[in-house]
């Protein structure tokens, strides 16, 4: 099996501004792109509306139905497949973090509550009133795209940004938040574990890096998503470990040094804890 391919925007036709933002409805998409069907991540923020047929979303190794409806907010990095009925149609926005905070400028898109953490759930599944009323701004995109008016990527990122909002409303209504600065806290956290997992797995390391107590950083983690830090870098290491077995030019022990650990036995014991199986079980039950 092929290593998982990271794509960039410009690997896909028909982008709108500098290679940073791509519009474009699903159906034409995917007669496009045909190799996104194939396991694959993005460096690039990926949103995607499901207006008719069915399948299965499969995202960081989590199933999820698909149906008319279905909108999935996909952040860089995560490893994600489908499987789709021939009737399928909906929409499709990549947009890179740099182009909307630029534009934006004191607004992030960090700041939306559904990007303040990867371990939020990437799917909302959007009731017939809610699919109309979010539909009408896809479709005002999908116009502005496929013209040549004055301004064109000031109203394709406000009409985004709306989308945002929309996905807000609904995101915020159904989900229970921690106060703000724990959101901001649990970003930076990641943000640090991203860089430093494959070498640093003691939480104090991180504590550290973010200028507080490892009891606070372990209250932060409690509150936001019901894990310890050590559990938080563990199901990093995990995860990553995933993606990873899906290249099989790579051996377990390869892929055990690569992620930080000499001891293979004991790689294969955490892995197995945090997963019911072997690395070498996960890999032999993949498509």
């Amino acid at each position: 099996m092929k290593k998982n391919p990271v794509y960039e925007i410009q690997h896909f036709k028909h982008h709108s501004h500098q290679n940073e933002l791509y519009v474009n409805t699903f159906k034409s998409h995917l007669k496009e792109h045909s190799f996104i069907e194939e396991p694959h991540r993005h460096n690039f923020y990926v949103l995607v509306l499901f207006t008719k047929g069915t399948g299965v979303h499969e995202i960081d190794f989590d199933t999820f139905e698909i149906n008319a409806g279905s909108l999935f907010i996909i952040q860089p990095g995560q490893i994600h497949n489908w499987e789709l009925s021939t009737d399928i149609e909906g929409y499709i926005i990549f947009y890179s973090q740099e182009i909307y905070n630029l534009y934006f400028g004191s607004k992030k898109i960090e700041d939306y509550p559904f990007y303040q953490s990867v371990k939020n759930k990437p799917e909302i599944q959007l009731n017939e009133i809610e699919l109309h009323q979010i539909k009408s701004y896809f479709d005002l995109m999908i116009a502005e795209n496929q013209g040549n008016n004055l301004k064109k990527e000031d109203k394709l990122l406000n009409l985004l940004d709306i989308i945002h909002i929309e996905i807000s409303r609904k995101y915020l209504s159904e989900n229970d938040h921690a106060i703000p600065t724990y959101n901001y806290k649990i970003k930076q956290f990641e943000k640090f574990l991203e860089q430093h997992y494959k070498l640093e797995k003691s939480p104090s390391f991180y504590a550290t890096k973010m200028n507080i107590t490892l009891k606070h950083l372990n209250r932060i983690c409690k509150n936001i998503l019901n894990e310890t830090a050590t559990e938080m870098i563990t199901k990093r290491i995990i995860l990553e470990a995933k993606r990873m077995l899906i290249d099989k030019n790579k051996t377990v022990s390869e892929i055990a040094d690569e992620l930080g650990y000499i001891n293979y036995s004991y790689f294969a014991k955490l892995f197995k804890k945090y997963s019911g199986l072997t690395p070498t079980e996960f890999r032999s039950n993949l498509k």
